[in-house]
């Protein structure tokens, strides 16, 4: 048996070539085989394909067509969030020249834990990093402000009421954290590391905070994204704080209570782009307040981040660049293959925990003698260079190319919203602030909305979402295909509307 030939190396591209041509075709094949938006039959039926197309996935003997075979059932079982009836989560359609970029990176290789592994993409990576990070916080020369002043000690009040999740609400003023100045300065340009997504970044912003204010607690409305509630118990947490969130998003009266109430170093963690609706917390007074009381803030922007390269939608964002740590997540509004994820810092110098030394990637006299220590921009030790296709993308379509396909699919939403504001069979929850479009079939019950959402992905007809709001569930459509045409917008409705018992 002859050696398998390598994606890199002076052969490479040669070798790539005629496989590359088999997952084109594959792919061509397996969506005309599929036919839809999702492959219909059900989890079983989807399964048993699957099952049939690896057979023995361990075999002695290997087969030529593998990756034909493969890369057509994956194909064929796939929801293809390029199909404008694939409606249902923040999983966009990657562009062309994105995956294209990707191929380039895995052929490359190179592994972001030491320069030696990885000379230009680490340079690519610091660059790119440092801009978008402007992005969010602005440059540091146009900012101003008084520092914050050291708050003194909490003293202990009386009893409080119990919090959300049992947490003991006390009554008394703290310090610990101090104030902040209304623009809050940065003393040093702003930073972002490269993450897996959403959920690592807000991992890692509770963890700068656990280690810049020990013993801090987590404050949150009942509308932030689960990976918050993981993040505190994988960190070793107090409980979080839940705030209610009744009309979807943070109150900030609720928020001004409970930060008066509680003792010691405290977390808010706003959204900017909710999972289930879209929507956007009070930013900026959300900010004042932490100010006010001293807290830090964490704004997961992992769905709403892609705004801020639009013009028309950006100021929905006023107040981001108060936020001592963003989760941004550019595999949503920003239409890259996953994974792409970001998490903005404030101040760089609370990166510094992350600091870590090994002896065979950041040997003390290599970063000495002018080689970049890799480790300390991530937990991770092995990463991939995810950088090159967001840096792919940008320069291609630049900012103006970017927002022109986040104010595409935002239009799309509210043309969805109007159309079904309009339709006597329809309810719908709002209007949307971003992308996601809430509705249910008028006078349905909550049973008969989860079951025309099954329905339709068992046919392989159409992948919707849902949500439970207000205390009723809905169907949701996230709009994140800028292909998308109106007449598509009415053939998902009809479906709806075609699989509702009467």
């Amino acid at each position: 048996m002859s050696t398998p030939p390598l994606a890199s190396g002076p052969e490479g591209p040669d070798a790539l070539r005629p496989l590359l041509d088999t997952v084109l075709h594959a792919l061509a094949e397996g969506a005309v085989a599929r036919g839809g938006p999702l492959p219909a039959g059900g989890p079983e039926h989807v399964a048993e394909r699957l099952r049939t197309a690896l057979g023995d996935p361990l075999p002695h003997h290997g087969s030529p067509d593998a990756l034909h075979t493969l890369v057509r059932a994956l194909a064929e079982g796939a929801a293809d969030p390029a199909d404008p009836l694939c409606a249902a989560h923040l999983h966009c359609p990657p562009l062309a020249v994105a995956t294209a970029a990707d191929l380039a990176a895995s052929a490359l290789n190179p592994s972001l834990d030491s320069w030696d592994q990885a000379p230009a993409a680490s340079e690519l990576e610091a660059l790119l990093t440092r801009s978008l990070a402007d992005l969010v916080y602005g440059n540091p020369d146009d900012a101003s402000h008084t520092s914050g002043t050291e708050g003194t000690e909490g003293t202990e009040g009386t009893e409080g009421t119990e919090g959300t999740k049992g947490t003991e609400v006390v009554k008394g003023t703290r310090g610990a954290q101090g104030t902040r100045g209304a623009q809050g300065s940065r003393g040093a340009q702003s930073d972002a590391l490269v993450t897996t997504g959403g959920t690592e970044s807000n991992q890692l912003a509770l963890l700068l905070a656990r280690e810049k204010h020990h013993g801090i607690q987590l404050v949150c409305g009942a509308n932030a994204h689960h990976s918050l509630h993981r993040a505190t118990w994988l960190l070793g947490l107090p409980e979080p704080v839940v705030l209610p969130t009744p009309a979807g998003t943070l109150d900030p009266a609720a928020l001004d209570s409970a930060l008066s109430d509680l003792r010691g170093p405290l977390l808010v963690a706003a959204t900017a782009g909710t999972t289930d609706a879209g929507l956007i917390d009070p930013l900026p007074d959300i900010a004042d307040l932490c100010a006010t009381h001293g807290a830090r803030l964490h704004i997961d922007a992992a769905y709403g981040g892609g705004l801020l390269f639009s013009d028309r939608h950006r100021t929905k964002l006023d107040g981001l660049a108060h936020a001592d740590t963003v989760t941004l997540d550019l595999h949503k509004l920003g239409w890259q293959p996953v994974a792409a994820g970001l998490l903005a810092v404030r101040d760089p110098t609370d990166l510094t925990p992350l600091t870590h030394r090994a002896d065979y990637l950041n040997a003390d006299d290599d970063t000495e003698a002018g080689h970049p220590d890799l480790l300390g921009r991530s937990l991770r030790t092995t990463r991939r260079p995810d950088i090159l296709k967001i840096a792919v993308t940008l320069k291609t379509l630049g900012r103006h190319g970017i927002g022109h396909l986040v104010d595409q699919v935002c239009a799309h939403a509210r043309e969805l919203a109007d159309l079904t504001a309009a339709h006597p069979g329809f309810e719908l929850y709002d209007h949307p602030v971003i992308s996601t479009v809430l509705f249910r079939p008028r006078g349905a019950t909550d049973d008969t909305v989860a079951a025309v959402r099954r329905t339709l992905l068992d046919q392989g007809r159409a992948v919707l979402g849902r949500a439970t709001l207000d205390g009723r569930r809905w169907l949701k459509a996230t709009l994140l295909n800028p292909h998308t045409r109106p007449g598509d917008l009415a053939t998902l409705l009809k479906l709806v509307e075609g699989h509702t018992p009467r």
